[in-house]
């Protein structure tokens, strides 16, 4: 079986973000910790537009070549991190966007979520999210990475230097990712 593959999603699209600097740390951490194959979305890079397809998700018929491009990047992921910030109490539309082009790709697939901001560090960004992604049939750990102050800390050659709560955070819930990545990736197998 081949090494299962996470899929880190950056989910601003804000020119000055700071969200690129939290997802590299990240993907370092991530690439550090040695279960998954780590590949990585830049929403911005992706540059989805709103979505433009004239069937429904749930179909899978899909027109344009962004669309066919995305399905392809989450239909080959076994597991999630979203890194999120928090705009208005909620998560970023870009994101909402890019959650709400697919349907099936995203059944049956552990989530995890870092995100950032100010005193509540993204929490009730998460509380969004935990339910978006619960409904697409993903299955989201409760192990998180929460960064309060983000602008407070150290950035060094463009990656984010978070404290030693955000990296036990980081190592706990990608422990948690890669219990559940086998368990759901051996279900996916056996059902197909």
């Amino acid at each position: 079986m081949t090494e299962p593959v996470l899929q880190i999603i950056v989910g601003s699209t804000r020119k000055g973000r700071v969200g690129r600097a939290v997802a590299d740390w990240f993907r370092g951490s991530a690439e550090a910790f040695g279960a998954f194959k780590v590949e990585f979305t830049d929403l911005a890079e992706l540059n989805l537009p709103f979505m433009d397809e004239p069937n429904h998700p749930s179909l899978r018929q899909y027109e344009n070549a962004h669309t066919k491009e995305w399905s392809a990047i989450v239909d080959r992921s076994d597991a999630f991190v979203f890194v999120t910030p928090e705009y208005n109490h909620s998560f970023s539309a870009p994101l909402k966007n890019a959650l709400d082009y697919l349907h099936h790709e995203w059944h049956h697939k552990p989530a995890g979520f870092v995100s950032y901001g100010g005193l509540s560090g993204g929490t009730r960004a998460v509380q969004g999210l935990r339910q978006v992604v619960s409904t697409l049939k993903m299955v989201p750990v409760l192990e998180a990475v929460n960064i309060p102050f983000v602008w407070q800390l150290p950035v060094e050659d463009g990656v984010l230097r978070p404290n030693q709560i955000s990296e036990t955070a980081a190592a706990d819930m990608l422990a948690e990712l890669a219990k559940l990545t086998g368990a759901l990736r051996a279900m996916r197998l056996s059902a197909a």
